[in-house]
């Protein structure tokens, strides 16, 4: 994910995101004009009031000067107050924008493209980044246009006024813009540094705080903490030579901006002295150039932000520009509405409990048949070593199979596959018939259900992790499928009930109740082909027996395919297969 930094043209990538909310934009740049007029007006009536009013020593002068700029003021503020709050609108907006479509495309892209990738780096993208986006167009922008508005309008008045002084002005500004391209682009290179290095800061503690238990185990604190410590400072390096280079910026800016005024005003004030100009014309001119020479700053200031902004704009459109490579030939069907009741507040009448069906939703699956038919597969981190050799069997509705063999022979890879979280280089894969390559992932995946070796379970309730097989299931299907899971008893003894929260990866339970948990998620979801990643090798023998019987519940009526470690598993299937080195050496029916 890390690339050569891209110049500021990259942040024009934002504009599709800004293009939705075209009143909005429309608004904030009328009031943003509006408000760098009137502050431009406010100098003239400063002039009216020191021309008429302190040296004519006029009191109507005076009020009417001091009037003119009360009113200005207020109509400053209404317009500040309305670019302010439709320039921050439009960065919440827009950030809000982005990093629902970052989500939404990190959902369809492969497994591949996470197993090469940092979690916590992705993660940094979709927090980080964006938020470092929300600032720029909430607030720099804003400032930037703002300034450049008062800097342009401020030079045009500057000449008006005087035009001998604008060019003593005039002729400083190379010597302005100079620092700011040299040292703009050191920022750029920087500021990405910057974010490569917190990105990887925010992965590494990641990874250690959910593998603290095992990090505590090898009494590797302190190793950690030196580990973590190091790439801290590291960070906190990068961060301060990209501080420094922006302060010795805008140092180097308001040295040279001032110097130009002090000249401005030597010359200036022999004018007024020799009669050549006003006090009200000397002093509205130097207010312009203030106005001009603060403009400057804040754009040194702010091109300092959009350098960060462009890194992070730059590292956005490369995760959005990512491609899966599983394609998906039709249109998946729409997903079921989530339901979200109270399992805990809903009666149990025990007739209507008797009668309602598990994971009652349609299928368009016919027969549940599989095939594999003369699969090469070799996994894209390793393409020279096949994980699946002319792998070939064929497996009839309702039929059984445990797939036995070392670790390493491409048991799980035929999971990989059947879920289409990779295409195989050669060969076919049929599922009721159909080739896969000519099923969407989505559809394909409602047709294939799975209980992982090690259950994965969310930072959410009990309902909801069940829930989670079929969002369209009622209260009494979760019950159900837990009572045939044989977790009801167990579920019905925490705290909370249905409604307890397990905790981050439902560390509040043991082994055995995720492995139920996890059952009842397959139950529910009704698939008519089930892939078990041998639930029980991590368990003890009470926990075994349990998550067997379930197991076989699970199995009943069901294409299984079960990659098997135990001797318990294969007695009750309809056939056994010997995987060895990617082939499929043997099959056959085990011995009663």
């Amino acid at each position: 994910m890390k690339t050569k930094p891209k110049r500021l043209s990259v942040l024009s990538k934002l504009i599709v995101f800004i293009k939705p909310y075209p009143l909005q934009v429309l608004v904030a740049s009328i009031a943003l004009v509006f408000t760098a007029a009137v502050n431009l007006l406010l100098v003239q009536g400063a002039k009216y009031l020191v021309d008429q009013g302190f040296i004519q020593q006029s009191s109507t002068a005076l009020n009417q000067g001091i009037a003119i700029i009360m009113v200005l003021i207020i109509a400053s503020a209404v317009g500040t107050f309305c670019r302010f709050y439709l320039v921050s609108w439009l960065g919440e907006r827009v950030t809000a924008d982005i990093r629902e479509k970052v989500f939404n495309h990190l959902l369809t892209l492969d497994t591949h493209y996470f197993e090469t990738n940092k979690s916590g780096e992705i993660m940094s993208r979709l927090t980080t980044d964006t938020t470092l986006l929300q600032n720029i167009i909430g607030s720099s922008a804003s400032m930037a246009l703002r300034s450049l508005l008062i800097v342009a309008g401020g030079i045009v008045m500057m000449f008006a006024t005087n035009m001998k002084l604008s060019l003593i002005v005039l002729i400083s500004v190379p010597l302005v813009l100079t620092p700011i391209m040299l040292f703009g682009r050191r920022v750029r290179g920087l500021s990405r540094r910057s974010q490569d290095s917190i990105a990887d800061l925010g992965s590494h503690a990641g990874e250690i705080i959910r593998q603290i238990k095992t990090v505590q185990s090898y009494v590797r604190e302190t190793f950690e903490s030196n580990n973590f410590k190091r790439q801290v400072e590291t960070a906190f390096t990068i961060a301060l030579r990209r501080i420094l280079q922006r302060a010795l910026l805008i140092a180097v800016v308001m040295i040279l901006v001032f110097c130009a005024i002090a000249g401005m005003l030597w010359v200036g004030g022999h004018d007024v002295l020799n009669g050549d100009m006003t006090g009200g014309e000397l002093s509205a001119f130097i207010i312009y150039a203030v106005m001009v020479a603060m403009g400057v700053g804040t754009i040194s200031e702010v091109m300092g932000e959009l350098q960060r902004a462009a890194g992070a704009t730059e590292r956005l459109v490369e995760l959005l520009e990512e491609r899966a490579t599983i394609k998906s030939p039709i249109t998946s069907p729409p997903a079921g509405e989530k339901v979200t009741r109270d399992i805990q507040q809903a009666p149990v009448n025990q007739e209507v409990y008797e009668q309602t069906p598990i994971g009652n939703r349609p299928t368009q699956l016919g027969k549940a048949t599989v095939a594999f038919k003369s699969v090469y597969f070799s996994y894209p981190s390793r393409p020279d070593n096949l994980a699946l050799d002319n792998f070939c069997f064929t497996l009839d509705d309702g039929v059984s199979l445990a797939l036995v063999g070392s670790s390493g022979a491409g048991k799980s890879t035929v999971f990989e596959l059947m879920q289409r979280f990779y295409d195989p280089q050669s060969g076919e894969i049929y599922i009721g018939g159909h080739n896969i390559k000519n099923i969407s992932p989505q559809l394909l995946r409602s047709w294939v259900g799975i209980v992982p070796q090690q259950p994965v379970l969310f930072s959410a309730d009990v309902a909801y992790n069940i829930r989670y097989g079929n969002t369209e299931a009622t209260e009494l299907e979760i019950r159900k499928a837990a009572e045939a899971a044989n977790a009801l008893e167990f579920i019905e003894e925490l705290p909370n009930g249905f409604a307890t929260d397990l905790g981050e990866q439902g560390v509040r339970l043991s082994g055995g109740q995720k492995q139920r948990i996890a059952i009842a998620r397959a139950i529910i979801n009704n698939s008519r082909i089930m892939l078990l990643d041998e639930a029980t090798s991590a368990l003890d023998s009470d926990s075994e027996r349990q998550v067997q019987t379930a197991l076989n519940r699970l199995m009943k009526n069901r294409t299984t395919i079960v990659i098997a470690h135990r001797l318990s598993t294969v007695k009750h299937v309809d056939l056994i297969g010997v995987v060895d080195r990617g082939r499929l050496v043997d099959m056959g029916t085990p011995k009663r």
